[in-house]
């Protein structure tokens, strides 16, 4: 853990004035930046040659990143409820997402033992800006029922399928936006010409929501610089809409190939829609940038810990215009979101505290979202109350450069698949959405080591190898009636 000794720690208390004492003794601030549909590969420091993200690269260089860090889940909401509550999806309340009433997701609990409810707790002033998307707006898992102190953003994920909206949440009331009301999903006419700029006018604003948001994230570290505070952004980009404002998308128009998406697969259409991509994903950065500069000019590098993840993999290809091919999103790994193959799952993981974290340093530890409580709590120097009804295993010790044993194993579930990493071994299974599927027994094993992109499976030469993890499989799956496996459950 980093962080002074005991006998130190009570000796500078001792010696010094209260209100150097009370500096001594000051928990760390927690900023967690989670992109939405982020690949493994968007960024520069994971791959990247076609969008730049200088910011997030520089973190990375000037702390640890993580080759093999993964989501809580494929999608957005399961992957939130591991992230929230430390719980693999086995165990954990949502495993899918399920819109619930006009907006919102199905809610997670009241009284959920949520990471923000634990910071908050622990004394923090704990902020959420983004999209939420684990309770409706009235529902016992809406943000300030979950330990939330101030929230700006998107209740439920299918509004933030506009960036344009007519309305944002400001704590639990709804703020106006200088936008039209317009739907996120439409095509483009057939009478209009798609490589018109102005047929594309109906689907903007004034008001870009991730700009709003952001702003009020950096309010939010402004107000509270004095205290401990737990910042969560939740980022709605790069998920589809398409829509990002002139400026950004001018950096890569002309310099990118390029063909008009006219919204026939879902969404909005966009004229550039890979200029789009990639101009999302570097606004994205800047937001970051901006960031870590107001921590800097509030004297707060040395007291902030700084995460940056994605909540899953990258778009399903052609989806709403997004090609994730192109941008080999994935980063060489098979499969996209939805899917708990390596590129659905497998995201980036970048954590910065100066003086604490080392710099410059690469990690290839297995470590999944369910991991984040008990890390960021051991950092900080937090007790943390029911750490053995946790599934995270907390890598402190790795981040702050100690030896540190190999995780034993990892789970996870989603829908139809069910899989666990172990070393360099991982077991999946496929066909689970059906009770009777023949295919549903069948476990494939991969040595992730020799063949990182699921290609050859070698369950047939190791089988020592594949019963100990089809027993993990087995062992780990607790049933839901709200989220239930067929081939599974059905037993």
């Amino acid at each position: 853990m980093c962080k002074l000794p005991r006998m130190l720690l009570g000796l500078l208390f001792v010696i010094s004035t209260p209100s150097m004492a009370a500096e001594v003794t000051r928990p760390p601030n927690v900023i967690f930046i989670l992109a939405d549909d982020l690949g493994y590969g968007d960024l520069g420091c994971y791959g990247s040659t076609k969008i730049r993200t200088p910011n997030i690269d520089r973190l990375a260089t000037e702390g640890m990143r993580l080759t093999r860090h993964y989501s809580g889940n494929a999608v957005c909401a399961p992957s939130r409820c591991v992230l929230m509550t430390g719980l693999h999806p086995g165990h954990a309340f949502i495993r899918n997402n399920r819109t619930v009433g006009e907006e919102g997701q199905y809610p997670i609990p009241a009284g959920t033992k949520t990471l923000v409810r634990r910071f908050h707790n622990a004394g923090y002033f704990c902020g959420a800006f983004g999209k939420w998307g684990l309770g409706g707006p009235t529902s016992e898992g809406r943000p300030l029922q979950q330990g939330i102190d101030r929230f700006f953003g998107y209740n439920c994920q299918g509004f933030a399928h506009n960036f344009y909206p007519d309305t944002l949440w400001d704590n639990e009331m709804r703020v106006a936006l200088r936008n039209p009301k317009f739907k996120a999903h439409q095509p483009l006419p057939d009478n209009a010409d798609p490589n018109d700029p102005t047929s594309y006018l109906p689907y903007r604003g004034e008001d870009y929501s991730a700009d709003v948001i952001h702003a009020q994230a950096i309010k939010f570290i402004r107000d509270n610089s004095a205290r401990p505070f737990f910042l969560y952004v939740p980022s709605t980009i790069p998920h589809l809409s398409l829509q990002v404002p002139e400026d950004s998308l001018a950096e890569y128009v002309g310099q990118i190939e390029d063909a008009p998406y006219k919204g026939e697969r879902r969404y909005l259409p966009h004229q550039h829609p890979h200029a789009c991509y990639a101009a999302m994903v570097s606004r994205l950065d800047r937001y970051v940038g901006e960031i870590v500069a107001e921590i800097k000019e509030l004297d707060l590098e040395q007291k902030t810990i700084i995460i940056f993840s994605s909540d899953n993999g990258p778009a399903a290809n052609q989806v709403g215009g997004s090609d994730s091919d192109f941008f080999d999103s994935a980063g060489g790994l098979t499969g996209k979101k939805g899917s708990l193959q390596e590129g659905g799952i497998r995201v980036p993981g970048i954590v910065r505290w100066p003086g604490k974290i080392p710099a410059g340093i690469v990690s290839a530890r297995i470590t999944g979202f369910e991991d984040w409580t008990p890390t960021l709590f051991d950092l900080a120097g937090l007790n943390l109350e029911d750490r053995q009804n946790l599934d995270g295993i907390s890598f402190a010790d790795t981040l702050c450069g100690k030896p540190q044993l190999e995780r034993p194993f990892m789970y996870r579930e989603f829908a139809r698949q069910q899989s666990v990493w172990s070393g360099k071994w991982k077991a999946i299974r496929n066909h689970l959405a059906k009770a009777d599927d023949p295919l549903a027994n069948k476990t494939e094993l991969y040595d992730l080591a020799a063949d990182p992109t699921e290609s050859n499976d070698v369950s047939a030469a190791n089988p020592q190898e594949l019963a100990r993890l089809e027993k993990i499989l087995e062992d780990q799956h607790r049933p839901s009636d709200l989220f239930p496996i067929p081939a599974l459950d059905a037993k």
